[in-house]
């Protein structure tokens, strides 16, 4: 005769296993953020000069605008000025249908600037200039100067402005005039100010 035996077996707890998926992912958190701190490259903006600006972190969308656009335009420039060997007229410029020479509505709501020779650069002088400033690019001709050599544009947010005598950098910088550069790094395209 057999006894019967009963042998009562309780379900083993969920809170053990909990625990340990817990730490688990605990400890893999910790080793991520471990490499990435040590890995992580930092990226500081480069400071500019007190006479100059950054593109992407001081100016506003509409100058942004006119600044690709005299970019642009000025590699444009440069391709005519080789073809007829004498300078651009912002009147050429126009026919071309170049922004932001040609009047239309982009220029109009960037500031409707109105465009003119000054000396060997073009000048932009802002009807709005709580818009947009004003701008320059000159059109250096140095013997070094490539067609691919980076644009010297200048922006003077002044309302009353008129037309510079002297284009030269001392000069201008006295005026009020800010020399937009383009730093290119890592970091974001543009940066929020909270």
């Amino acid at each position: 005769m057999s006894t019967q035996t009963r042998q009562i077996v309780r379900p083993a707890g969920a809170g053990h296993e909990t625990l340990y998926v817990l730490l688990t992912c605990l400890l893999i958190l910790a080793v991520a953020s471990a490499v990435i701190g040590l890995r992580g490259e930092r990226h500081e903006p480069e400071a500019v000069a007190s006479h100059q600006l950054d593109a992407r972190r001081d100016l506003n969308a509409a100058e942004q605008g006119i600044y690709a656009d005299l970019r642009v335009s000025l590699d444009e420039a440069r391709l005519l000025a080789q073809e007829q060997q004498t300078p651009v007229s912002v009147e050429q410029l126009a026919e071309e249908g170049l922004p932001p020479f040609v009047q239309d509505v982009s220029a109009t709501t960037r500031g409707a600037h109105q465009w003119q020779m000054a000396g060997d650069a073009w000048l932009g002088l802002s009807q709005a200039s709580e818009v947009a400033g004003s701008f320059l690019l000159r059109n250096q001709r140095h013997a070094e100067q490539t067609a691919d050599a980076p644009a010297d544009i200048w922006i003077n947010r002044n309302a009353r402005l008129s037309a510079p005598s002297d284009l030269s950098d001392a000069s201008l910088i006295a005026a009020g005039w800010k020399q937009v550069v383009s730093q290119f790094d890592a970091g974001v395209t543009r940066q929020h100010r909270h």
